[in-house]
């Protein structure tokens, strides 16, 4: 375990406060039911224009703790970036209330890094193991987060989010993908956390540190998630991450843009 990093100091509100102490944060009807209408039909097509593009669009995860939750035959649907293929989702990251709830969270400075679409088909909707995610996209100071935008509901039996409150605090654990053995993943298996069960319009934020993962779609509904994945306008992600980096600015300013760094994506 590093743990020589620790989160970064989020915003003196009480959202901030709370998000500081518990690592996650649930905002409940951050976008009403017409707007959630309209966002789910627009992600229903991009889902649609995915499982015509003849690409693997499944984003179901390899590895042994996969085999443990018995996931081989599982599947969930995947892109990054919807904002790419729809103006009304570009529209949504820039939506007032979503961005209360980031600034309350980081502070005046909001900059996006992606977002990512998820399908979990009924029945056979696949889990993602415990983990951390900050060893896919580290950044310099450690503020990344994400805020899940809930399409559907998202029950305990749909597989929705799952974490263990506080353990942010663990700072930057190796060998926490999800995808290998980790002695720590072992001491906080997947069935022991905290769902975060959500409705239609509710938005789940969790630090970049927090253990979290999802159980199985076992239900007869489709699961449908938009994670949109921000750092704060004074962070930047470390050198040679190959990860997609959007830097658009969601809010305020990106005190580390360059000419160069404007010019590329990665």
């Amino acid at each position: 375990m590093d743990g020589a990093t620790t989160p970064y100091p989020f915003a003196d509100t009480p959202t901030g406060r709370s998000f500081a102490e518990q690592g996650y944060h649930v905002a409940r009807g951050v976008f009403d039911t017409e707007e959630i209408r309209e966002l789910e039909a627009d992600f229903d097509r991009i889902v649609a224009q995915l499982l015509g593009s003849g690409e693997n669009v499944n984003a179901r995860w390899g590895g042994p703790e996969m085999e443990r939750l018995g996931a081989q035959a599982t599947t969930v649907v995947h892109t990054h970036n919807v904002q790419r293929y729809s103006a009304r989702w570009l529209r949504a990251l820039l939506a007032p209330r979503l961005l209360e709830q980031f600034t309350a969270i980081l502070g005046p400075d909001v900059v996006l890094h992606h977002t990512k679409l998820f399908q979990k088909p009924s029945e056979t909707g696949a889990p993602f193991p415990m983990h951390q995610d900050w060893s896919y996209f580290p950044t310099e100071r450690d503020s990344m987060l994400a805020g899940i935008i809930h399409v559907s509901e998202a029950t305990d039996e749909m597989g929705c989010l799952r974490v263990v409150p506080g353990s942010h605090r663990l700072g930057r654990v190796r060998g926490t993908s999800g995808q290998e053995e980790s002695e720590l993943l072992a001491r906080y298996p997947l069935e022991e956390a905290v769902p975060l069960e959500a409705e239609p319009g509710d938005v789940v934020f969790f630090h970049y540190f927090t253990l979290h993962g999802s159980m199985p779609n076992r239900s007869n509904k489709v699961r449908k998630t938009v994670l949109v994945q921000v750092y704060a306008g004074d962070d930047q992600v470390e050198a040679g991450i190959p990860h997609p980096d959007e830097r658009l600015v969601l809010a305020g300013w990106n005190h580390r843009a360059t000419r160069s760094r404007a010019d590329t994506l990665k």
